[in-house]
């Protein structure tokens, strides 16, 4: 029976990405214009609630894999378990609040509530891209202390960061950049790029406790820290770029 605990985690992890994706679909737009004329978009509080599943997909996501550590519960069904779990909470999910986010970037547009669908598309391919990058993670057994490409976490994290920096940094410039289409089509394409990219990913593992081994990891966290003091939710993009310079910084070593 505790072979299965890890099981339950990762499953846990498939439960909230589908309700990430529910709250995201349950959402509508609106569209005020203050007294000056100026187009205010307002984001449904439910958007918020799916970054919020997100999160704590990634949580019983990190868990999982300590949890079958821990009882020696690893199995084969549980890696591809795991894998069918992330598509949904970092693929899909993610993708339903970039096609949100696309929505309202056109419904500011002449007309743009009518929009073709065909705008709207282009969220998917980081779904596609996500399912691509675990496929072949599935079949790579060189990747236990490393990754080829960011992991799929990681870009769900980010993009389930765009709604709450936006509820807590609403300055002109950056809802200009989250409700540009062009911004979020070049997002969407270099996420996607990311992860089926062979760029050398460090796993934030520990192999063992020396702070040599270890330092990467403990600037990582002292980064985040230190950005979500100062910047709050802006942290999550200043943390994602970090780790993509440490781990190629690591790979010139």
């Amino acid at each position: 029976m505790t072979k299965q605990i890890p099981n339950l985690f990762t499953l846990l992890n498939l439960v909230f990405g589908c309700l990430a994706i529910v709250v995201t679909l349950q959402n509508g737009i609106i569209i005020q214009y203050a007294s000056d004329g100026t187009q205010l978009i307002d984001i449904p509080e439910k958007i918020w609630m799916a970054a919020f599943f997100i999160g704590l997909a990634a949580l019983v996501d990190f868990l999982d894999g300590f949890v079958a550590r821990l009882f020696k519960a690893s199995s084969e069904m549980g890696k591809q378990l795991d894998s069918l779990a992330d598509v949904v909470s970092f693929g899909v999910a993610p993708s339903m609040i970039l096609y949100q986010f696309l929505r309202m970037s056109l419904a500011r547009e002449e007309d743009g509530l009518n929009a073709s669908i065909i705008w709207l598309v282009p969220a998917f391919v980081l779904a596609a891209a996500g399912a691509w990058r675990l496929a072949r993670f599935n079949l790579d057994d060189s990747q236990s202390f490393g990754f080829k490409g960011v992991p799929i976490p990681a870009i769900g994290l980010l993009v389930a960061s765009l709604p709450l920096i936006y509820w807590n940094n609403q300055t002109q410039f950056i809802v200009e950049i989250l409700f540009n289409k062009w911004s979020l089509y070049g997002l969407i394409v270099l996420l996607s790029w990311l992860m089926v990219s062979n760029l050398p990913m460090m796993a934030l593992k520990f192999k063992d406790y020396s702070l040599k081994s270890n330092l990467p990891k403990i600037i990582l966290l002292a980064t985040g820290i230190i950005t979500a003091l100062l910047f709050s939710w802006l942290a999550v993009p200043v943390v994602f770029i970090v780790y993509i310079i440490l781990s190629l910084l690591l790979k010139q070593r």
